[in-house]
């Protein structure tokens, strides 16, 4: 609550205490107006003189009514305000959270949880202001008026009344909120020992019928659910029995305000028609306490929703980012990469990286090849920090890579095989990459990836909508719209996990050709299954059964490994008759 409670609530004090103040008064008004209705009905059954002896309690029931009404409406009016500002603030905090840590995430969490926070959890909150916490902080500035109203008069009234009403703010919601919560956490682990064993049979529904025990399943299944149904029964004969004695308490206090008026009225402290006033005005100010057991039993599933979204906080503190190369910062000039002795496996049997080591200097151009599965996207997750090594490091300046959540998005760019392009103008999605990019700058980074005169000739130019994952345009203009998201990004480090895939030969050498034009001076790592364009790099690394087995530039792989020339010659078919030639 600290985190995600608390800091709104300050923030918005204002309007916080506006609301409490509203629901408050609404309930006195009420309770005003139910005290005005008694006295107008006893003083009326007095048969006054005139009607003027009734005029003035018939005004207050009318000012009361109207004004019930009017405060009520004002009153949800401002809390749903304040609310809505809380869970907008909610989201794009999230969202800031999320954002620069994705890839963490998704190794922290499913996918699932990610959206569950976004969608429900958060919106789950919104109950816990409107149904617990301002009904609760409403109860509580009500009781405090009851009792110090009814010590004016009598310190023994209050003090029983102190004890009654009680019963209603604070014993019955503690016992409600600790029996339901144990109910709550037993139906839980039922219901999930319920889905699991149904899961588990569906997959393994074939052998049930083979074996001939499906009777035994159908059997073990149902008395599951039978338990299940007989803890839900328990919730619900706790919920009855909880409501039946918050009603004799509620009918306990009418009587004892009755009881208490007419000993007043008795010592001419008050007039008869002051008793049935009493009695109404106490049972429309204590039904407001009735909800509150109920609505504090459900605290337990806002704490399910609060431990969610503590769990997406990021795992260590923002690092500060700087050029000036400070120990507490990380300099963005010189960036190094290096990996030292690093194994990494899925499953403890066979690492798919085994004392992998490698360095990677500031502009250095690296192209990593092998087989599919020979762990290549996987070292690229263990650079990104996305995962962690199970011995081993991932060194960043120095620094852990997975401990750099923050200083992601600053240090590394990523130009993968599907760039995803948003249903909204073409503007917005190559300024995605730098959101506080100027239009100049946008325009610049499109001409630099060679798009710009096509932009303009489209209908409304860099605002014409690019359709959901842009369909609207070819597999290349997709990957150099990406490319220039990158270029507006402008990160020391460009990260290329096959960005040509799929890409005619044509296509993919004219993109690779302005990919490595755009992106001089930064340190590249590519991924990738095609030879086309890898003269163009520092050195290029193979891949296999978790180690380097060639390391070189293309010029020294052609002179010393024949199996690197044997593979350029069946990705580059030209290459052979130039081989052959001598060349």
């Amino acid at each position: 609550m600290e985190n995600w409670i608390f800091p709104y609530l300050r923030q918005y004090r204002g309007l916080f205490a506006l609301a409490i103040l509203l629901g408050s008064l609404t309930i006195l008004f009420g309770g005003a107006l139910m005290f005005t209705s008694g006295y107008l009905i006893s003083k009326a059954a007095t048969q006054p003189e005139s009607i003027l002896m009734v005029y003035v309690p018939i005004v207050g029931v009318r000012a009361f009514g109207i004004a019930r009404a009017v405060l009520s409406y004002v009153g949800r009016l401002a809390g749903h305000q304040l609310v809505l500002k809380i869970l907008s603030d909610m989201r794009a905090r999230l969202y800031k959270i999320i954002e620069p840590q994705a890839l963490f995430l998704r190794s922290r969490l499913r996918t699932g949880d990610i959206l569950g926070a976004l969608a429900d959890d958060i919106e789950h909150l919104q109950d816990f202001y409107l149904k617990i916490l301002f009904p609760s902080i409403v109860s509580l500035a009500i009781y405090t008026v009851i009792i110090i109203c009814a010590g004016l008069f009598s310190i023994p009234f209050a003090i029983l009344l102190a004890v009654f009403i009680g019963l209603l703010v604070f014993v019955g919601p503690i016992i409600s909120y600790i029996y339901m919560k144990t109910k709550n956490e037993q139906w839980k682990r039922r219901k999930h020992q319920l889905y699991q064993q149904f899961t588990d049979t569906i997959f393994g529904i074939s052998d049930w019928i083979f074996s001939g025990k499906y009777a035994t399943y159908i059997q073990r299944y149902e008395t599951q659910e039978q338990k299940l149904l007989e803890l839900e029964t328990k919730k619900h004969s706790f919920v009855n029995w909880r409501d039946v004695l918050n009603q004799i308490v509620l009918g306990a206090i009418v009587i004892i305000a009755i009881y208490w008026a007419n000993e007043q009225t008795l010592r001419g402290e008050f007039s008869p028609t002051v008793i049935a006033a009493c009695g109404l005005a106490a049972l429309s100010l204590v039904e407001s306490f009735l909800p509150l057991a109920g609505a504090v039993s459900e605290t337990s599933s806002y704490q399910d929703s609060l431990k969610r979204l503590e769990a997406i906080q990021p795992q260590s503190p923002p690092l500060q980012i700087e050029a000036d190369g400070r120990k507490d910062s990380l300099n963005l000039s010189q960036v190094t990469i290096e990996i030292n002795h690093l194994s990494f496996g899925y499953t403890s049997e066979t690492p798919l990286l085994d004392d992998f080591s490698l360095k990677i200097g500031q502009g250095e151009k690296i192209a990593i090849i092998g087989r599919s599965g020979s762990g290549k996207s996987t070292l690229l997750k263990l650079i990104q920090g996305a995962l962690v090594p199970t011995r081993g490091e991932v060194l960043i300046n120095g620094m852990n890579a997975h401990e750099l959540a923050s200083a992601v998005p600053k240090l590394m760019a990523v130009l993968n095989q599907k760039p995803y392009l948003f249903n909204t103008s073409v503007m917005n999605n190559i300024r995605l990459g730098n959101p506080e990019a100027t239009d100049e700058e946008v325009y610049e980074a499109a001409k630099m990836v060679q798009l710009h005169e096509m932009i303009m000739q489209l209908p409304k130019g860099y605002e014409t909508n690019m359709h959901e994952t842009g369909s609207r345009f070819s597999g290349g203009e997709r990957q150099r719209i990406a490319l220039a998201r990158v270029l507006l990004q402008n990160t020391p480090i460009v990260i290329m996990d096959e960005p040509t895939v799929g890409l005619d030969p044509i296509t993919e050498a004219n993109l690779l050709a302005t990919i490595f034009a755009t992106l001089k001076g930064k340190t590249i790592i590519w991924v990738t299954h095609h030879l086309m364009g890898v003269e163009k790099m520092d050195r290029i690394l193979f891949l296999e059964n978790g180690k380097i087995t060639m390391d070189g530039s293309h010029q020294q792989l052609l002179k010393s490994e024949e199996r690197y020339r044997r593979l350029y010659a069946l990705d580059r078919p030209l290459y052979r008759g130039e081989w052959g030639n001598g060349l």
